[in-house]
């Protein structure tokens, strides 16, 4: 009686626990994993490893499978950031290079049918950022919202900076493909790989993923539209502020990309640069070591850098902007857009920058920059760094791609908050776009603290989303109570405008400005 009585407690106990305690659980790559029931249906997964961390040994190495896990993994928390210096997000003081996590939201648990998926590569010029731990780009890219409109969204971290776009002969040599310095490119392929091999338990569609990025993000969604290792992961992209022509520059050979991370490898290991020596520094020597990020920020001619792919002969066969010119990139459906206030640097002489970009063709482009401000644009210097770093930028690829035969849809969000200097400020879409307008976030000095909660506001983002998911699930943004948004041509341009008054079909943004743009492209695009 004694040993029944003891045995009833225990299982009256156990079951109390898993009243107490009724995470979701699912086997994936590696294992089980435990997750959150969200208060409105459905369920979300924080931290899922896709690669194992990358330290140690497989440092600069290309993500490796994770290892298999014995019992169930909690997966209720976000992983770490990926390393970064503490100047943009209070987060990097936090942050770790075990930072190969990604994250999952489905509207139902169980799930019924299969979604369509939208996966999430954030911003932060390839040297900060990420779905952070902590406050920090966490709530302005809570998945939930998105969710709700009947996709499964994933969110992920990748490695940054001299972390994730590092090359060097001795790594080139180690590499089974003979290449190096795209790591934080392979990151993102990987992940992509686990979602295909993975998100139908969560009740997402592997044949329908869409890559969704802003800014740096952006950019690297063009680019995983040129690699051949990327090819059938996904079916569509949606790319904010962020195109294959970013600031003119071009992409460096694995040679130059070598001599480069020979000349900064110094710095991390002063006493001699081997691979074990590099692979034992520090994380916090090499921080130091690299360019400052901020000094891109300060130049007198305001020039957009960003750590940039590298053409390897394994990732990237040839220059990306190349592989737009022939048309070749992946047969993907493109949303593709900018802000009205994109530009996050203003060059200190207008001047010099307009004659060092644009060489032959800057006596044009000077007469158009000039004036008084612009209602929406802002002033010349202004209106000269939005239109190169992203807007006319956007259209050039648009032009490409839809030159190609794919389907291609383009936006302008122009929704200017009160107090803002000029227009819609970089990366202000996204709570707009994750319907998480109304929230408080700490980040660069552009976006902290600037999240609206009006009506409008609201509005706005709620037909963005609906736009933004309609695209992910059938490659037309277009769908029932909604403004038709036309398909963009190259001839006319047409595309959205999102105002306060709502969305507004228009045709050849900036179109004088662009033309200018598009034929200095033309003099290095070859190249």
């Amino acid at each position: 009686m004694r040993i029944l009585k003891s045995a009833c407690l225990f299982l009256l106990s156990a079951a109390a626990a898993i009243c107490a305690d009724p995470g979701p659980i699912v086997k994936i790559t590696g294992g089980q994993i435990k997750g959150t029931l969200l208060d409105k249906g459905g369920a979300v997964f924080k931290g899922i490893p896709y690669a194992q961390p990358p330290v140690g040994d497989l440092r600069w190495r290309e993500p490796m499978p994770v290892k298999p896990w014995a019992g169930v993994r909690d997966a209720t928390a976000f992983g770490a950031i990926c390393p970064q210096a503490p100047m943009f997000i209070p987060d990097a003081a936090i942050s770790k290079e075990d930072c190969l996590y990604l994250n999952v939201w489905t509207p139902e648990w169980p799930s019924r049918l299969r979604k369509a998926v939208m996966v999430w590569i954030p911003g932060g010029g390839n040297f900060f950022g990420g779905i952070a731990a902590g406050k920090s780009n966490n709530d302005g890219n809570d998945g939930e919202n998105l969710a709700r409109h009947g996709v499964v969204v994933v969110s992920l971290n990748y490695r940054l900076g001299s972390f994730g776009f590092f090359a060097h002969p001795a790594l080139t040599r180690e590499s089974p493909h003979h290449a190096s310095g795209n790591q934080g490119i392979l990151d993102q392929i990987a992940a992509l790989k686990w979602v295909r091999d993975n998100i139908a338990t969560f009740g997402g569609d592997p044949r329908n993923v869409t890559i969704v990025g802003e800014s740096a993000g952006s950019f690297d969604a063009s680019l995983l539209m040129t690699t051949p290792l990327s090819k059938g992961l996904f079916k569509r992209v949606i790319g904010e502020s962020g195109s294959v022509v970013i600031g003119q520059d071009g992409f460096q050979t694995l040679g130059e990309a070598e001599k480069s991370g020979e000349k900064l490898a110094v710095h991390y290991v002063p006493e001699g640069a081997s691979l074990t020596a590099l692979r034992t520094a520090s994380a916090a020597n090499i921080l130091k070591a690299d360019p400052d990020p901020v000094s891109f920020f300060q130049e007198p001619l305001g020039r957009f850098h960003i750590p940039q792919a590298v053409v390897d002969g394994y990732v990237f066969l040839e220059s990306p902007i190349r592989i737009f010119v022939q048309g070749k990139e992946h047969r993907v459906a493109l949303l593709h857009g900018s802000n009205s206030g994109d530009g996050v640097i203003l060059p200190q002489n207008l001047t010099g920058a307009i004659n060092e970009a644009y060489g032959p063709l800057a006596e044009q482009a000077r007469r158009l920059y000039t004036g008084d401000a612009d209602p929406i644009y802002g002033p010349p210097a202004f209106q000269w760094m939005s239109d190169t770093q992203f807007r006319c930028s956007a259209v050039e690829q648009l032009i490409w791609h839809a030159m190609a035969g794919n389907p291609s849809y383009q936006y302008e969000f122009a929704r200017e908050l009160p107090g803002a200097r000029s227009g819609a400020f970089h990366a202000q879409e996204i709570a707009y776009v994750f319907g998480t307008v109304g929230r408080e976030i700490q980040g660069p000095s552009w976006t902290a603290g600037l999240l609206p909660s009006s009506a409008v506001d609201k509005q706005i983002s709620e037909t963005m989303q609906q736009y933004w998911t309609n695209f992910a699930k059938t490659g037309d943004p277009n769908g029932a109570g909604l403004p038709v948004w036309p398909k963009f041509d190259p001839s006319s341009r047409q595309y959205i405008q999102f105002t306060d008054a709502g969305p507004i079909a228009k045709e050849g943004l900036r179109q004088v400005y662009c033309d200018v743009f598009i034929e200095n492209v033309k003099r290095f695009a070859a190249k």
